[in-house]
């Protein structure tokens, strides 16, 4: 659908055309509860195509775009290839040149337009981490939902859940500083994602039905030894983590909660998609009701999530204070009330979901002084 179409439709709306409210909210909410795999901090609507201008010995010179100039280490992604990009050599006025780690596939010809992701490790956690696994199912109400199982020495296993524009491999970057804390980690998939079973409605409901997928995870950790079990989520994937939190009829086994980016205000989360796609506010606003409608969404809960109300111990929240997505205010309101428990950690200049990306070795560090006392 194209954007400048909403603000005609909005016309009609305000002459009492109300099936075309239906029909724009509906569209404006599939952002939300049907998204397009692509990764969570993907391009603005407003951003120039982003192509390569030169290839140096070591260095890559891209457009000058907002996302061509983020701080931290991204992935380059065109049709047969893949690179890694780290930091910020020079600038011009029309130009980025940022330090180019590796590449795989065939290399861009000049002016490839590529897509800049937080997807630097692809495969799975062997061949991305170097890491021991094992391909497991965990036995969900819907049906096998497809897993990897990192082992290692320790009882307290760790359950990542990633966020709804992503997929398993969100978690990699985190498996090796689990790994070396000897933590037993599994990655899990829920309803709707690829070799999954689907939602009954085919949508996405904000964690609502999700966390039973969570629940099952923790169920097959026990089964198999776990004394004691970390949540961590990115994005709505940390909304789902918060739901079963408060839902798991192993609530007290739940040694800690890890957040990247959680999602605290759906409401929030629908038009910061919308806004990101180029869609007017107006229709972003239909948007979120229509969404509301479509899920189900249980507004009172969500609420009750975002005051801290039943988190079960410990809890790491990563954030950026430039998230468009989830907004800033929300963690920070969250750890304020719940201080005893929350431990708030800042990402300037990250993108949602894209914490680590930005700053690698300060993430990994967060992570691995929180999760240390609570082994």
């Amino acid at each position: 659908m194209r954007w400048g179409i909403v603000v005609a439709a909005g016309t009609a709306v305000a002459a009492g055309a109300g099936a075309v409210v239906l029909i724009v909210g509906r569209r404006v909410s599939d952002l939300a509860v049907q998204p397009s795999p692509g990764g969570e901090s993907g391009p603005r609507a407003a951003d120039p195509a982003l192509r390569v201008r030169a290839l140096g010995a070591g260095d890559v010179t891209l457009t000058r775009t907002g996302a061509a100039e983020r701080r931290g280490r991204y992935a380059l992604e065109w049709p047969g290839g893949h690179a890694v990009v780290g930091e910020v050599l020079r600038t011009g006025p029309k130009t980025v040149t940022r330090r180019l780690e590796l590449s795989a596939g065939s290399p861009p010809a000049i002016g490839t337009e590529v897509e800049l992701t937080p997807r630097v490790l692809r495969g799975d956690p062997g061949s991305a981490c170097g890491l021991d696994y094992m391909d497991v199912l965990v036995d969900g109400e819907l049906g096998a939902l497809p897993a990897w199982y990192v082992p290692a020495l320790r009882g307290t296993w760790v359950i990542l859940v990633h966020g709804p524009e992503a997929d398993r491999r969100q978690a990699l970057p985190a498996l090796p500083v689990l790994r070396r804390l000897g933590l037993p980690a599994l990655v899990v998939s829920y309803r709707g994602d690829q070799g999954a079973p689907p939602s009954p409605d085919g949508l996405g409901h904000f964690g609502e039905t999700e966390w039973r997928d969570v629940e099952a995870a923790i169920r097959f950790a026990k089964e198999a030894g776990a004394a004691r079990i970390i949540l961590y989520g990115w994005s709505l994937g940390a909304a789902t983590v918060l739901r079963a939190a408060a839902r798991s009829d192993h609530r007290s086994e739940l040694a800690g909660l890890v957040l990247d980016s959680p999602v605290l205000d759906p409401s929030a989360s629908v038009r910061g998609r919308a806004a990101r796609a180029g869609v007017p506010a107006g229709a972003a606003t239909l948007g979120a009701w229509a969404a509301e409608g479509r899920t189900g969404m249980d507004v009172a809960g969500f609420a009750r999530l975002a005051d801290g109300a039943d988190l079960p111990g410990p809890t790491l929240l990563l954030h950026s204070p430039q998230d468009g997505i989830a907004p800033w205010h929300d963690a920070a309101r969250l750890a304020h009330r719940r201080s005893e428990l929350v431990s708030l950690h800042a990402v300037p200049g990250a993108e949602h979901a894209a914490l680590w990306n930005a700053d690698p070795a300060g993430y990994e560090e967060s992570l691995r002084r929180f999760l240390t006392p609570i082994l």
